[in-house]
């Protein structure tokens, strides 16, 4: 099954300039605590912004060109979601946005870390979802650096 986990503004904003906007130390503990064991899907730029492979996970990307670092590159989506989709191991789609819209109507799972603030200079958004369409789970709230925020599962009804 395929699970999406992004930490999101009130806008549904993801990043600026292919770095993520909000930086909540609970947060990123969230996503690597979520994560971890897991594989992990992401676009070529997100795989760009990070500082190297994330540890404790398989590495997936979605590149047209191989990426060597990498455990596994993706050239066509489309295979890979049909051969995924009804498997019980969840699978984390980490980003960019146009990786997140791609599997947006497959995931079960959206983990939102869902920040009380915005940014109108964002660049990169996370798709609206019909949010009827899920049930709610509020994990966890908090605050830090004056930024409430949320740590949510909607689960696809």
């Amino acid at each position: 099954m395929f699970s999406l986990i992004a930490a999101i503004g009130k806008n549904n904003e993801l990043g600026k300039n292919n770095q993520l906007i909000f930086h909540i130390k609970e947060d990123m503990k969230f996503f690597r605590n979520t994560t971890k064991d897991h594989k992990v899907v992401m676009g070529r730029n997100t795989w760009k912004s990070l500082p190297g492979k994330l540890p404790n996970r398989i590495n997936i990307v979605v590149s047209e060109t191989p990426i060597t670092e990498a455990d596994l590159t993706i050239q066509e989506l489309a295979p890979f979601i049909q051969k995924n989709k009804g498997t019980d191991e969840e699978i984390f789609i980490i980003g960019g946005g146009m990786i997140y819209r791609e599997f947006l109507n497959h995931a079960k799972n959206l983990y939102l870390t869902e920040i009380d603030n915005e940014d109108p200079a964002a660049d990169t958004f996370f798709p609206t979802f019909d949010k009827s369409k899920y049930t709610k789970e509020i994990i966890k709230k908090g605050s830090e650096n004056g930024l409430n925020y949320t740590f949510a599962k909607y689960i696809k009804k």
